[in-house]
């Protein structure tokens, strides 16, 4: 839960994005010459997903700087939100770019059968989008962990590494039988591997946005712990949200023995209860309000 990574890719999330940025958008410019010296929809596609890349890692570049703005009376928590919006938009441009990708595929298929594909050229593009795709993807494995913003820029290089490879057989079955319907095949399996992924950040960016308790989090799991605590009784109002991806917050409302509050002791009980969370389930921003058990009584009958 707590590794992390050294050298370059410890650097911070800004720097990382802007490096992949660098790299994607490199590999784009070439992607897009070569598809045009080779006549391969598939390096196209490709390059196409590579575009959508790098506007992506724009966006993630944005709203990282965005994210890092100090909270204000207006924005309570900050900015960081915004990591989950361009996570948002990241995921719809994929989908949008796989519909693309796979309509034009299909009309390859259907009406292109005598397409003239340049096979060995398409080949070393390939490669060599494939080399710099694996680059990106070590750069940004450590810090995916730990925000869903650089996760969705990982899960598009990603997607560019598989990409690249179907690429490659694609261009070797040209290269050794002149069969060009494999660069369409090519597109279409781009196409397929791109929409699970999509799916997928965007069902995360999605729970972060309706404020459902992260799924690495265990509500019940945590109501135990507070009951057990010394001086506790009982647990209600319980809320678990997060900002961002790795960033929970907790709010609960907790009845203890009239004697702690008397005795002076709830000071050292919602220290206990802070540290729990912190150290049992990783949640560093939690918030308890101290109830006397009257109290709770006559909030029922409110």
């Amino acid at each position: 839960m707590h590794d992390h990574a050294s050298g370059v890719r410890g650097a911070s999330n800004r720097r990382l994005l802007t490096v992949s940025l660098v790299i994607t958008a490199s590999v784009m410019i070439v992607q897009i010459v070569g598809a045009v010296l080779t006549g391969s929809l598939a390096l196209l596609a490709d390059a196409g997903h590579m575009f959508a890349d790098t506007a992506a890692l724009v966006i993630a570049l944005v709203a990282s700087i965005i994210a890092s703005r100090p909270a204000n009376d207006r924005r309570t928590f900050g900015y960081q939100r915004a990591e989950v919006f361009g996570a948002l938009i990241n995921g719809v441009v994929l989908i949008a770019l796989s519909v693309w990708i796979a309509v034009e595929g299909v009309s390859r298929l259907l009406n292109g059968g005598d397409h003239e594909v340049a096979g060995g050229l398409m080949l070393v593009v390939a490669v060599i989008g494939l080399i710099a795709n694996a680059v990106a993807m070590w750069l940004l494995s450590a810090a995916q962990r730990h925000s869903i913003n650089v996760r969705g820029a990982y899960l598009e290089v990603l997607g560019d590494l598989i990409g690249s490879a179907m690429v490659i057989i694609a261009a070797v079955v040209i290269v050794t039988t002149g069969w060009t319907g494999a660069d369409a095949l090519a597109s279409l399996a781009i196409a397929v591997l791109i929409v699970p992924r999509a799916i997928a950040l965007l069902r995360e960016a999605a729970s972060v946005l309706s404020e459902a308790a992260p799924d690495s989090v265990e509500v019940a799991e945590i109501r135990a712990h507070i009951v057990a605590t010394p001086g506790v009784q009982t647990v209600h109002d319980v809320h678990v949200w997060q900002l961002t991806r790795g960033a929970p917050v907790f709010s609960a409302h907790v009845v203890v023995d009239e004697a702690c509050l008397r005795d002076g002791r709830g000071p050292a009980i919602l220290a206990s209860l802070q540290e729990c969370l912190a150290d049992h389930f990783d949640v560093e921003h939690s918030t308890f309000q101290l109830e006397p058990a009257d109290h709770l009584e006559h909030g029922a009958h409110a």
